[in-house]
């Protein structure tokens, strides 16, 4: 078969005005980046009554090389439309760090792909470099203000705002700048994060409209003085410039699937360090325009579900009517630890025991926050009848259906029978239970989320944590959701503890308000906010040729 790029390359894409008027959108509100890409300006769309439902695609801790979700949602998307329904997809946007890096691209899959495949992987509409943007003028004004005269008297120690850049770069992770002389700032112990880890991008995503965002910027914590007192965006007078980078951003991007679903493609958090869910303008403005709206949250359920739950849902008051699990045969192998170099054999003893991997994130969808869903098995070639027919019969003791998902190979075809399930699961009766209420202390909602979502014992905490949580609390933050910064690959925060573990202690090493955005980010593990490159990175394949076009991508 053709590579996802050769694919994406050969497809015939529709001026994006045309699918922009069959979403229903007018062409008033379209702000044009050539032939196939827009903006939507939503002003207009403000006060629309939202029509459609919501279908949540998330899946069990995954390989090192995903388990297709993104590719499942687009095809889910085409499946839909094809079955005659008004569908719009929702998506992140990917980050150049993965894209360069071991994972790839985030645009799907084979011939179940949003296009063009190669802008939306690289450089897109410029968001994210507006998003770092921000972050570093901010930056910069912090330390300025401190070269300055320091009137707010900040404690150089007790800076908590990062730089950013788009990009796997480990050397940047902790430096230390503002050497050689007076005149060249103050010298201090500084880092960078990745982009997509910056707040910005979760106010972004998290924020309704520019002036949501302007006053979400305002609150953002940066340091504090020495009296330990917090120091704001709002005390450096920044956020009027901060929202002047972007007020294009916030802005929803319109593009196609190969299939031609409209697909809003806006904002990019990680979800195993931020909440890694797209943007509430993007999902708010399909749910205003389409009958049924794909999706998805980032990684595992334990971290992207979780958060798109209990973070995102409740900040925008929204509610998925039905929910895709996406596994691979592959995966829960591994899950039942069987090295990368056999998962290709039929080893039915080993899916046994991956899959309480599986059937734990069956449980938290079903009957921790009581949503219909239905596992979705993205098929590859050597996956057996014996291995399939056991993954049908353990879900079906839960209540919940299995489908065949082979939108890989066939697009939207290939998804006819996933969508088939959840148009019949979004007319079930369901109700939105989120894992912890919000008036309960910090300590208590951390907790919880160990014990009910991942099936911890308990929770130890740093003494920085400690003491973080308690002056967090009495700065009144006590009452705003949790996110979790933990690694994807296991329920607990230890990478090789696969399957379901049980009675382990999750450590909780630092705690942060990101204030704008509206959570408490708890820190697990030995979980990084800048991640490296491998060995032999993606980057070492990608090309382009005299004409321009690029190859390697995936």
């Amino acid at each position: 078969m053709k590579s996802d790029i050769q694919i994406a390359q050969e497809a015939q894409l529709r001026p994006i005005g045309q699918v922009a008027a069959a979403a229903g959108i007018d062409e008033e509100l379209l702000e044009y980046y050539g032939r196939v890409k827009a903006k939507i300006d939503i002003t207009s769309l403000r006060d629309k009554p939202r029509k459609g439902k919501l279908i949540l695609v998330t899946a069990i801790n995954p390989t090192p090389a995903g388990e297709g979700k993104t590719t499942t949602s687009v095809g889910l998307s085409d499946a839909l439309s094809r079955l005659g329904k008004n569908t719009m997809l929702c998506l992140r946007e990917p980050s150049l760090g993965p894209v360069f890096g071991v994972k790839g691209g985030a645009a799907g899959g084979g011939y179940a792909q949003v296009v063009p495949m190669e802008d939306i992987n690289l450089h897109f509409t410029g968001d994210f470099h507006a998003i770092g943007a921000a972050n570093n003028l901010l930056a910069a004004m912090l330390d300025n203000h401190i070269q300055q005269g320091n009137q707010l008297g900040i404690d150089v120690k007790k800076i908590t705002w990062r730089r950013c850049v788009d990009m796997n770069d480990r050397q940047l992770r902790n430096i230390v700048d503002g050497l050689g002389g007076r005149m060249q700032g103050v010298p201090r112990e500084d880092g960078f994060d990745i982009t997509v880890a910056s707040e910005i991008m979760a106010v972004l995503c998290l924020a309704s409209d520019l002036m949501d965002l302007k006053a979400r910027l305002a609150r953002m914590v940066v340091a504090y003085t020495y009296d330990d007192k917090p120091v704001t965006a709002h005390d450096l007078k920044a956020e009027g410039a901060m929202a002047a980078l972007l007020k294009d951003a916030i802005k929803p991007n319109l593009v196609q699937t190969l299939e031609h679903t409209p697909a809003l493609v806006h904002g990019g958090p990680f979800a195993n360090i931020a909440h890694g869910c797209n943007s509430v303008s993007a999902t708010d403005t399909a749910l205003k325009l389409a009958d049924y709206v794909v999706t998805e949250a980032g990684f595992g359920a334990d971290l992207g579900a979780e958060k798109f739950l209990d973070i995102k849902c409740r900040t925008a008051g929204m509610k998925p009517s039905a929910v895709v699990i996406v596994a691979t045969v592959k995966a829960l192998k591994y899950n039942g630890c069987v090295p990368k170099t056999g998962l290709g054999s039929e080893n039915v003893e080993a899916l046994k025991k991956g899959l309480p991997n599986l059937l734990k994130h069956v449980e938290n969808i079903t009957q921790v926050f009581g949503l219909p869903c239905v596992v979705a098995i993205n098929r590859f070639d050597n996956d057996t009848d014996a291995e399939l027919e056991l993954i049908r019969s353990e879900c079906r003791r839960l209540g919940v259906n299995v489908a065949l998902s082979e939108v890989w190979g066939k697009g939207g075809e290939g998804g006819v029978e996933l969508a088939q399930e959840v148009l019949r699961l979004c007319e079930t009766d369901s109700t939105l239970t989120f894992s912890y209420e919000l008036d309960r202390p910090l300590r208590e909602k951390i907790e919880t989320i160990v014990k009910k979502i991942y099936g911890g014992a308990a929770v130890s905490y740093s003494a920085a944590a400690v003491k973080e949580l308690d002056r967090l609390e009495g700065m009144g933050f006590g009452g705003l959701p949790v996110c979790m910064a933990k690694t994807q690959y296991s329920l607990s925060d230890d990478q090789t503890k696969l399957g379901r573990p049980e009675g382990f202690t999750v450590s909780v090493s630092k705690v942060k308000v990101s204030a704008g955005a509206g959570f408490v980010v708890a820190q697990t593990g030995d979980i990084m906010t800048m991640p490296g490159l491998p060995k032999v990175p993606a980057a070492e394949k990608i090309d382009v040729d005299e004409n321009g076009a690029i190859s390697g991508l995936f």
